[in-house]
């Protein structure tokens, strides 16, 4: 009886759209999707908001397009109730539903998760099921489809479990989850933004309320999908208990993570050296540190090594770094008027500093000259080091040639004896 009626209400529907009522319906349908435009436009301002989960990276890829569009078109629908006869909203109200609920997964996840490949797939599967239900709402199979699985039964302990209520229940979840994930994406942007000196201690109330919401929303998620937390609590103290051992790196991790950035004895943006891995630390996470070198290469170092071991922090006191070359001049220069004129061309180096002043000093007495070093302090050693030592070598030879002194070459003598 049901699958008849659903079929005569489905061509009721389509005679419908073929009346001259429909275009009506449609007109009001398009002023209501303008309206919505209009009001985002006007909410969004004159520039984009990249990332946005509410404006989206234009105007209508956004939450609250199909949101405005949505309650738009339910004012209309109930406005035109009893004028006209109802079949383009009939379409349109479901389909802008699960826009919104499309819009809202793929934003928020987008916004959590920019980098997930499995939030991609999340997104595909929602967008599946959210089109899969419409089209079931639409032609009325949907209470059909509820009622069988609403059949399905079996039961766990004393309680009986249907598959619409896990259908149902697993709903409520990942909405009660998509929920927690944009207040704590909402929360974590307005924390970090603008943050530069106290940028370690914004990152870790980001992820500390990340942690809380997280755990808030899945509380509330297995609630909705119908599990008793009070038996969750007791197998999770028995889980947590076996579990403990076996993760206990893990643990060690993110407390050493939460210990790093509360004591802020390295920050991001710190020049460390740890394992024999030098560069700088570009982000903290909960469970490990990115260490950026100078050449580009990247370390993931576990939170529990930055801890345990010993770490080198050339940014905790002084930024200031001290470098050396060598030179070697023949024997003969006139050093007492030499050093001071190469101590003064390394002055002039763009990122050598005047204080302390750069030095020349006679440190070797070599086989086949007079070997020098140069000393020079730089303040900016995260810009390379190699780069300014060539720039040093540099004004150093342009000086020797201007003075007229030679570096000279490998020398040996051979001496022949009679025989």
């Amino acid at each position: 009886m049901t699958p008849t009626l659903s079929a005569a209400e489905l061509e009721r529907l389509l005679q419908s759209l073929f009346k001259p009522s429909a275009a009506i319906e449609l007109a009001v349908l398009a002023g209501c999707l303008l309206a919505a435009w209009a009001l985002v436009r006007a909410l969004r301002g004159a520039l984009p908001r990249h990332g946005s989960v509410w404006f989206g990276d234009g105007i209508v890829d956004g939450v609250l397009f199909p949101v405005a569009a949505l309650a738009f078109a339910f004012a209309a629908r109930w406005a035109l109730a009893d004028r006209v006869p109802i079949a383009v909203f009939k379409l349109a109200l479901p389909i802008l539903l699960s826009l919104v609920a499309i819009r809202l997964t793929v934003r928020v996840l987008r916004s959590a998760f920019p980098a997930s490949a499995v939030m991609r797939a999340v997104e595909r599967w929602v967008s599946w099921l959210a089109w899969i239900a419409v089209v079931l709402w639409i032609t009325g199979a949907l209470p059909l489809v509820m009622n069988e699985l609403d059949q399905i039964t079996w039961k766990v302990g004393a309680t009986k479990i249907s598959v619409r209520n896990v259908i149902e229940g697993l709903v409520a979840a990942v909405l009660v989850l998509i929920v927690a994930l944009w207040i704590s994406a909402a929360l974590e942007q307005r924390l970090l933004a603008g943050a530069i000196d106290n940028l370690s201690m914004r990152k870790m109330a980001a992820n500390a309320l990340r942690a809380i919401l997280l755990f808030v929303g899945l509380m509330f998620a297995l609630s909705a999908a119908g599990i008793d937390l009070t038996a969750l609590g007791v197998l999770g103290g028995a889980v947590g208990v076996g579990l403990g051992f076996g993760l206990q790196k893990l643990a060690a991790n993110y407390v050493s993570g939460f210990v790093i950035l509360a004591e802020r004895s390295m920050r991001i943006g710190d020049l460390v050296k740890v394992d024999n891995f030098e560069g700088r630390i570009t982000d903290i996470s909960t469970r490990y540190t990115v260490i950026r070198a100078l050449n580009g290469r990247e370390a993931i170092v576990p939170n529990e090594m930055m801890i345990t071991q010993r770490v080198e922090n050339s940014s905790l006191a002084d930024p200031k770094v001290a470098m050396t070359t060598t030179v070697t001049v023949a024997y003969g220069s006139d050093l007492e008027t030499l050093m001071p004129r190469l101590a003064e061309a390394v002055g002039r180096v763009k990122r050598v500093l005047d204080d302390p002043a750069p030095g020349v000093m006679l440190t070797n007495f070599a086989a086949d000259g007079l070997e020098l070093t140069v000393a020079f302090w730089i303040a900016d050693p995260e810009s390379g080091q190699n780069n300014v030592r060539s720039d040093v070598n540099l004004a150093l030879l342009r000086e020797l040639n201007a003075a007229g002194v030679e570096i000279p070459f490998p020398q040996r003598v051979v001496r022949q004896l009679a025989g």
